[in-house]
């Protein structure tokens, strides 16, 4: 019997996107979760503004963090705006937690971020990919079958 195909997370507004991930890893499995965030931080990423392409997930003392996201200042933020950098909680079960931290410690896999967004709720999410790094010749074989692709796709419309 098939597996079921798992459900597609309900992005409605995506803010930022880790498009490298994907070709630097081999994705294995993506879980969402929570952001704590502070209220310039929301006021920020609604704006549209954030960037998660050098950021990586980490699991210290149990918690989940995002380590090195860039959410910039809220513009209109007075003394109460927010770091632009720091550190920020993730919010999994304490199951996913356990699962994540077994895999990066055991089979040496990465945590990476592919995409921040709000949900049909409102809140803002993350996707977390628990991802295996790729090598240079990986990488070549990636690239070699986008090009065949995009090449067959030419023919295939030239030809019809």
């Amino acid at each position: 019997m098939a597996r079921p195909t798992p459900a597609k997370f309900e992005k409605t507004k995506v803010v930022a996107e880790n498009r490298r991930a994907r070709f630097d890893y081999y994705i294995d499995e993506v879980f969402e979760a929570g952001i704590m965030l502070t209220g310039t931080e929301v006021k920020s990423l609604r704006f549209g503004e954030g960037s998660i392409a050098e950021s990586y997930a980490e699991i210290r003392g149990g918690e989940a963090w995002l380590v090195n996201s860039n959410v910039p200042e809220f513009s209109h933020g007075n003394r109460f705006n927010h770091e632009p950098k720091r550190p920020r909680k993730l919010l999994l079960h304490e199951r996913e937690i356990a699962r994540l931290q077994g895999a990066v410690e055991r089979k040496g896999m990465t945590l990476v971020p592919l995409s921040v967004y709000f949900n049909g709720r409102g809140r803002a999410k993350v996707e977390l990919a628990l991802a295996k790094g790729k090598n240079a010749a990986d990488k070549r074989q990636t690239i070699k079958e986008r090009d065949w692709k995009r090449d067959q796709a030419r023919i295939m419309r030239d030809h019809s």
